[in-house]
Order: C-alpha cells, then sequence, then structure tokens
C-alpha cells in the first residue's frame, strides 16, 4: 500500500485507522523524540487504497519515508520502536518512568550512553 497525501477524502471516510508510535534519534545532532501517528486508511474514486498519515490533527508525510530532524533538519534519522527513547532515558538517569506523552525531545548522547549501560547490566 503506499502513502498518498492531498488525495481527497475526509477522516470520517477512512476505511480504518491505526494508531502507531515510534522513537527518532537523529545521528547529526543527537536529538530524540518520540511521535504518535493514526494512520489512516482510505480508498479513492478508482478504488485504489492509500494511507494519510495524521500527527497532532495535522496530515503529515508518512514518518518512515523521509523523517527529519526538527532541531537540524537533518534526514539521518534512526526510528525505533515506541517508548524506545523514554525507556532508555528513564532507568540511566534514575527517572520514574512517566505515561507516554504525544512528542517528547532527549539528546542522542543520553541514549548512546544509556543503551551501552544496559547491554553491559545484561
Amino acid at each position: 500500500m503506499s502513502e498518498i497525501t492531498g488525495r481527497t477524502g475526509g477522516r470520517a471516510e477512512a476505511t480504518a485507522v491505526v494508531h502507531e508510535s515510534y522513537s527518532f534519534a537523529c545521528m547529526r545532532c543527537g536529538h530524540g523524540w518520540e511521535q504518535s501517528f493514526e494512520i489512516e486508511h482510505h480508498r479513492d474514486a478508482d478504488g485504489h487504497e492509500f494511507v494519510r498519515y495524521v500527527a497532532e490533527g495535522h496530515v503529515v508525510p508518512s514518518p518512515l519515508s523521509r523523517p527529519t530532524c526538527a532541531n537540524c533538519d537533518s534526514h539521518v534519522v534512526r526510528i525505533m520502536r515506541p517508548g524506545r527513547v523514554a525507556s532508555v532515558r528513564g532507568p540511566a538517569h534514575g527517572v520514574h518512568r512517566e505515561p507516554p506523552a504525544e512528542q517528547r525531545h532527549w539528546h542522542l548522547s543520553d541514549l548512546l550512553q544509556a543503551l551501552h549501560l544496559q547491554r553491559r547490566a545484561s
């Protein structure tokens, strides 16, 4: 199924809506964040399927196609499973885990240090 933005069809016309979350880390500046998306599945007038990604109420490009760092505009971004940024940040710094937010920001150096500590402990 391909992602096509700019097609007609409102959210009410979606055949299915899937909620997905991802963690991101910029490999250039170290900025880390998490983002949740609603992935709307639609059919156009010819019956072809397409999806629309919605974040915070706005239609956005697929986060998997060419993610962009909000801090430095780099496209060298690592995509990880949801909660990865929060789970790495919390244990390494003695912070209690908070409920997931729509978007969080951390630095790659913190993430890499915590991942290294987790690997050494196991």
